[in-house]
This record gives C-alpha cells, sequence and structure tokens, in this order.
C-alpha cells in the first residue's frame, strides 16, 4: 500500500549529538524511536506524530522538530508496532512511555473543592492542590484522560512561583499545564492546545500569566487556538503582579 505523502513536523535526530542513552525511547509513548548501533533511530514516519514528547528527556540536544515531506502519522499502524514490541497493557486512551517519570501520566485523585474549602490553611505547610501528572504542556499529549471535561488551568510558569496562594485559590480543582510563552515554541503550544480544544471537551479555561509583557502572548495563543478548534469555552483571565499579588481577574464573555 502507498502511503501518501504529507508536508507536516516529525522528528530529527542529530547522530552526532546522540549518545544512545535511549531516554527517549522510553518517553515516546507511540514507539516511534529505537536503538540502532548505539544511536537513536526513527524507525518509520507512520509512528512519529511530531508532538516531540520526547524532546525534553534528550540530554544532549540531538533531538528537534522540524517540517519536512514525510508518511502521514498512522495510529493504526502504532497500535500495530506497540503490539510488536508488547506495550499492548498501556491504556489505549491514553499511551505512556513505561519507566519514564518525567512523561508518566498520572491522576492524583485531590480532595474536592468543598474538601479543598475545609483544609486548615497553615504558615508550616500548604497542601499541594496538584491533581494530575505532568504538568508541563510540551508534555501532555491530547488523549491524556485527565483532559476529559476538564477545568483548565493554562499558567505561564513563573505564576506559581511569584503567587503563594497558586495553589489554594487558582489551582483546586484544576488541571494544569505550565510553559514559558518567551522561550518555549508558541507555533507548538498553538497546534497542541487546538487539539486539546478539539477533542477533550474542555469545560472552562483559566489563564494565568506574569503582568510582564513578555507573557501576554499566552492568552493570545489560547484565543487563538480556540478559533482554530471552532470551539468558544468559557474563559478567565488572571494577572499576576511581579511581588505575587493578584493584579486583576477578568471573565470573558463566552
Amino acid at each position: 500500500m502507498t502511503m501518501k505523502k504529507v508536508t507536516r513536523k516529525i522528528i530529527e535526530i542529530d547522530e552526532d549529538l546522540c549518545n544512545g542513552c535511549g531516554e527517549c525511547i522510553l518517553s515516546c509513548a507511540e514507539g516511534a524511536l529505537q536503538l540502532v548501533d548505539g544511536k537513536a533511530k526513527l524507525v518509520a514516519d507512520v509512528y512519529c506524530d511530531g508532538l516531540g514528547a520526547c524532546l525534553g528527556e534528550c540530554p544532549t540536544g540531538a533531538l528537534k522538530i522540524i517540517e519536512r515531506e514525510a508518511d502521514e502519522f498512522d495510529e493504526e499502524a502504532v497500535e500495530k508496532r506497540l503490539e510488536e514490541v508488547g506495550e499492548t497493557e498501556q491504556p489505549k486512551e491514553a499511551p505512556v512511555a513505561a519507566g519514564c517519570p518525567s512523561a508518566r501520566l498520572q491522576s492524583f485523585g485531590g480532595p474536592t473543592p468543598c474538601q479543598q474549602a475545609n483544609i486548615p490553611v497553615t504558615h508550616e505547610s500548604q497542601n499541594s492542590a496538584l491533581g494530575q501528572w505532568p504538568i508541563q504542556i510540551n508534555l501532555i499529549p491530547p488523549t491524556a484522560p485527565f483532559l476529559k471535561g476538564a477545568d483548565l488551568l493554562i499558567a505561564a510558569d513563573c505564576t506559581a512561583f511569584a503567587c503563594g496562594a497558586f495553589h489554594h485559590n487558582l489551582l483546586a480543582g484544576k488541571v494544569l499545564m505550565i510553559g514559558c510563552p518567551k522561550f518555549d515554541d508558541t507555533q507548538e503550544y498553538l497546534e497542541k492546545f487546538t487539539q486539546i480544544f478539539k477533542t477533550a471537551d474542555i469545560r472552562s479555561i483559566t489563564t494565568v500569566f506574569m503582568e510582564v509583557p513578555c507573557c501576554n502572548g499566552l492568552p493570545m495563543i489560547v484565543k487563538r487556538a480556540m478559533e482554530a478548534a471552532g470551539k468558544t469555552i468559557p474563559t478567565e483571565h488572571v494577572v499576576i503582579g511581579v511581588r505575587g499579588d493578584i493584579l486583576r481577574r477578568e471573565k470573558l464573555v463566552a
């Protein structure tokens, strides 16, 4: 059968930089990578979804996402490959990389909003409101089960460090995705959020960002992703000051 060629995003491996550690292989949920003669290799174009979950695991920077002509990503081919390599025990709705703590999807079953409200707040310790792992935008696949019907908190990563009340006032009861709109690839963010908004039936979005200009791109990315997905989702913008205070909260009319 002749595969259809399209121009799309796909992984590229610099063999000179690759040290054969195999971390990228563990983080690739589709089984698209394998070690050959001590170097990571792309098995076939059809197995690579181009989302780049493997990028953050490479200690040498040997991996990058490029655009080139390639065979279309084929989910059925991925399923067959995973069967061949013995990974069919993973849930089909959320395949994850075995043995890679940073990329393994986890739901913690945290307290309900009512329980959270009744947890005493002390100066000595603060209970975490985090309900899932991972939290980095680039590491969360659109098929993650905790995204289904979620109240989504999309936060610039500085906000959690600046705002002391981040867990108690902003995170409780929400699924968290964090990233940096200044240093990360905003086009990848746009594509990731578009896929999520198309498929995950997100219930609401809270976008949290710092008052500094470089953070203002985050709500714009979210807005453009909703437009690309053809979705209108109730949204709130929360602006955090550099001293950690919540400067303003603005609910947008759906």
